[in-house]
């Protein structure tokens, strides 16, 4: 006897609006951590904390450390967080496509890739 890991129609019906609030909720999840961190950087190196940074100097430019996150470290950072956004949510994507792929193919999703 071999036991059949199909689902019914009822059961995807049910399990894809869950797999796209987990989508949603892991988006989010990760715009707030990556916004936080360019709030900090932007508002709390650049601003708020520009008069303790400005006491040290970026090295080999000799400009104030508070001065540059104000000009430059706030806009580096925000590259940088789009290319981390870019590079999560691929793979956040990859998963949920092969998530709602094996659903919709009748799969448990309980099964997850191995990537």
């Amino acid at each position: 006897m071999s036991s059949d890991p199909t689902i019914t129609a009822t059961d995807r019906h049910e399990a894809e609006p869950a797999c796209l609030r987990r989508y949603w909720r892991t988006n989010l999840a990760v715009v707030s951590v990556l916004l936080a961190i360019w709030a900090f950087v932007g508002l709390g190196c650049g601003v708020l904390l520009a008069d303790r940074l400005n006491e040290h100097r970026l090295p080999g430019t000799g400009y104030p450390l508070g001065f540059w996150f104000a000009q430059q470290g706030s806009i580096a950072t925000f590259v940088l967080i789009v290319l981390a956004y870019c590079l999560i949510m691929n793979r956040v994507d990859r998963r949920h496509h092969d998530e709602l792929s094996r659903l919709r193919a009748g799969h448990p999703a309980s099964e997850r890739s191995s990537r």
